[in-house]
C-alpha cells in the first residue's frame, strides 16, 4: 500500500498546487475496506479521509483526486439552510 499512499499524496499535492484545495493534506494510510474499496486517511479535521473505489486499469492517483474533489465540493451538512 506504500505505492497507493504515494499516489494519494501526489493527488492532494497537485490539488493544493492548483488551488483546488486551500490547505495541505498528508496521506497517512491507505487501507482496504472491501472489494476494490480503500480508505485514504489524512488525519486532518478539515478532511479526515476519503473512500476510493479502485479497479484494475485505473490510476489510483486519478481516482483519489476525484474522490477528494467530490468531498471538498460537497456542502457541509450544518451549513445547509443557513443564510449569510
Amino acid at each position: 500500500m506504500l505505492e497507493a499512499r504515494a499516489k494519494a499524496q501526489k493527488a492532494v499535492d497537485e490539488l493544493f498546487s492548483e488551488a483546488i484545495l486551500s490547505f495541505r493534506l498528508t496521506a497517512h494510510t491507505v487501507e482496504p475496506i472491501g472489494l476494490q474499496e480503500y480508505i485514504v486517511s489524512f488525519h486532518d479535521s478539515r478532511l479526515r479521509s476519503v473512500i476510493v473505489a479502485w479497479y484494475e486499469g485505473l490510476d489510483f492517483k486519478d481516482v483519489c483526486r476525484t474522490a477528494v474533489m467530490q468531498r471538498v465540493k460537497a456542502p457541509v451538512p450544518h451549513a445547509i439552510g443557513q443564510q449569510g
